[in-house]
């Protein structure tokens, strides 16, 4: 498994109404400030913008974060706050939780996939969003692992039934006020208002003390969640825009040496950085079948290539195809630089047709 659990943060902003009474200029002068700072920590987490602008009054903009570490969401605050704009939001509400693995046994599947994929948050391009904290009653806690077993298969027999809806979901006994929080992610938000309405006839529901408040959000580009907010937009039409290569800086070569790993934060994705007998090599950091973390796993220096930590499961690092064992998809690969001594790793981003 992972040697350390991620850190998951949920960041819901709302815009204090006099900055849409500020001049147009002023306004688009704050949102490319503000998406700059934003940007400027995607090699520290992974993080995802949503709108939540017309399905609630007291939130208007997430910002999903995942990071190895808090001190990226302490110092993404603070930069944050140090923006013109960052005057003006105020934090309706903050989640802060971590991932780790269920005490609960996932049934009727053939290998633990399923179960390990939540050791891991990898947000997916699904259109929506719908988090809440939630609480359960001490009675559940004085149960027996046997009987809140057996009340969790009726629960998560239920979610099966909805397959295009993708839960997360992580833990926050101790470090915040709840002791769960879940994030579900989906196209169809009737989906998921059925799931919710069905596992209100499951016993485990008799053992919910909180889950509230409930936000329903949607996935945008940054610039895009920044302009639903108001004022004169800032983001490039998909219409308008080209391909173009993104570039981020990770550290001198003379500080990454052969033999070993590292990971980057590129464009929402986790990015494995492989140092192999002097050449520089990156993936994608989660394992086509279970999403394990490659950088993590047995490297055969002579054949460039890692087996996943979780399964036996074998990737070409040169390539990223699957090779051996469990594995049937290849991992993205991406472009790896060296200039004036500092290592970058880049991709390209299509331009996209309306």
């Amino acid at each position: 498994m992972l040697a350390r659990r991620q850190y998951v943060r949920f960041a819901f902003y709302k815009v204090d109404p006099v900055w849409r009474r500020l001049p147009a200029e002023e306004q688009a002068e704050q949102k490319l400030e503000l998406a700059d700072v934003i940007r400027s920590f995607n090699r520290r987490m992974l993080m995802r913008p949503y709108s939540l602008m017309g399905t609630r009054a007291d939130s208007e903009l997430l910002l999903w974060q995942i990071a190895e570490t808090p001190d990226a969401f302490t110092e993404m605050s603070t930069a944050i706050a140090r923006t013109r704009m960052g005057g003006y939001l105020n934090i309706a509400y903050s989640f802060f939780s971590q991932t780790k693995r269920s005490v609960y046994e996932i049934r009727g599947v053939e290998d633990a996939t399923e179960e390990e994929e939540r050791l891991v948050i990898d947000p997916s391009e699904a259109k929506y969003l719908f988090v809440y904290p939630f609480i359960k009653t001490r009675p559940w806690y004085k149960l027996s692992h046997h009987a809140r077993q057996g009340i969790m298969d009726e629960h998560i027999e239920v979610g099966r039934k909805y397959p295009s809806i993708r839960l997360n979901t992580t833990y926050s006994f101790g470090i915040d006020d709840y002791e769960f929080i879940v994030a579900f992610e989906t196209d169809e938000p009737s989906d998921f208002l059925d799931l919710v309405q069905e596992l209100r006839e499951t016993e485990s529901s008799l053992y919910t003390l909180q889950d509230t408040p409930l936000f329903t959000c949607t996935n945008m580009r940054l610039e895009d969640a920044l302009d639903s907010l108001g004022g004169p937009a800032i983001a490039v039409p998909l219409s308008e825009t080209v391909a173009r290569e993104v570039w981020v800086e990770v550290c001198p070569l003379s500080e990454f040496l052969p033999g070993q790993t590292r990971t980057v934060f590129l464009e929402g994705k986790m990015v494995g950085l492989f140092n192999i007998k002097g050449e520089l090599y990156a993936i994608n950091n989660r394992c086509s079948h279970a999403r394990g973390p490659l950088c993590e796993g047995t490297i055969n220096e002579d054949e460039c290539s890692v087996i996943c930590p979780w399964h036996y499961g074998k990737f070409d690092i040169k390539t990223g195809a699957a090779i051996d064992g469990v594995v049937r998809k290849p991992v993205e690969t991406y472009k790896v630089d060296v200039r004036d001594g500092m290592i970058y790793v880049g991709t390209t981003i299509d331009g996209a047709a309306e």
